[in-house]
């Protein structure tokens, strides 16, 4: 592989993962003043929208072929869950604190994988994975500023989109992944419409138009500029690199709301970053299996 293109999908990567970190500060803003169910709105019908729009003229029809439509509208489900509870999250949590408790899913994805599909999990990752949530207890530890029943959001989060990347890992042997991508983009949007009579409410400024606006688009072109990095590196390079959405997230937390994780929560976050990190490398390494980045 020449080392320009390496390169490249190394940068397209960091890039995405700043849209992602955009996008949960952006949301942070919206819940503050405006439904959630309003932000999860837009930010579903910006991706399907766009997505359809790109996708559409190049593959026709064959864009929305599936073998698996009930598989597929379930997985577009619990990914509008975990948005949700993603959203509901960072109205109540520091951005940098919930992405990393959101960052223990591969950990989680390891312990569903290995207890339901009986994949073999090595005694390293076994401890990297004690490792991860031992990290998130320090976060959310008794006593703590971030302790109390808004922790039960992030922890509801990581389980609906343990069980997207489970359903994910199956769908890919047989579907399309933009395929794949785009319902998941229609149903998070449909679904999300079905409320928007309920709670629509007229954004009244400058700032809430911007939020919901950088909502849509960092969400959809993060992952674009994802699937490139994809095309131009190893997964092996990447997934290690995923867990830089932690700086990105804190950096957005820190110049949009002035918050500074304290020391025991910094630890947690590195333990959660180093953890997970060292889990997805040895991931690779061992099984050749490719782990999504967060997907919200």
């Amino acid at each position: 592989m020449r080392q320009p293109r390496f390169l490249s999908g190394m940068l397209l990567a960091l890039t995405a993962l700043a849209c992602f970190a955009t996008l949960d500060t952006s949301a942070k803003v919206v819940a503050l003043t405006l439904p959630v169910l309003l932000g999860l709105w837009f930010r579903y019908i910006f991706q399907a929208v766009i997505t359809t729009a790109v996708m559409l003229p190049q593959r026709g029809r064959r864009l929305f072929h599936t073998r698996r439509l009930g598989a597929q509208l379930l997985r577009g489900l619990l990914l509008a869950v975990t948005s949700l509870f993603t959203f509901m999250s960072v109205k109540y949590l520091p951005v940098g604190e919930f992405t990393s408790i959101a960052m223990i899913t591969p950990l989680v994805v390891t312990l569903l994988a290995a207890s339901l599909l009986g994949e073999h999990v090595s005694r390293r990752r076994w401890a990297l994975v004690a490792g991860g949530f031992l990290g998130t207890l320090i976060i959310v530890r008794p006593g703590g500023a971030l302790f109390g029943w808004y922790t039960l959001l992030p922890l509801s989060m990581v389980t609906t989109y343990s069980a997207f990347q489970i359903l994910t890992s199956q769908l890919v042997k047989t579907e399309d992944p933009v395929t794949m991508h785009v319902y998941t983009g229609w149903v998070g949007a449909l679904l999300a419409s079905l409320a928007l009579p309920f709670v629509w409410v007229t954004p009244q400024t400058t700032t809430e138009w911007t939020a919901l606006t950088l909502m849509g688009l960092m969400g959809t072109i993060g992952h674009f500029l994802l699937i490139l990095a994809y095309h131009r590196a190893p997964a092996a390079s990447l997934m290690p690199l995923l867990y830089a959405q932690i700086a990105f997230a804190m950096l957005g937390g820190w110049i949009v709301f002035r918050h500074v994780p304290d020391g025991w929560s910094l630890l947690g976050m590195a333990m959660i970053a180093i953890c997970g990190a060292a889990s997805a490398w040895l991931a690779v390494l061992e099984s050749r299996v490719k782990l999504e980045p967060l997907e919200v």
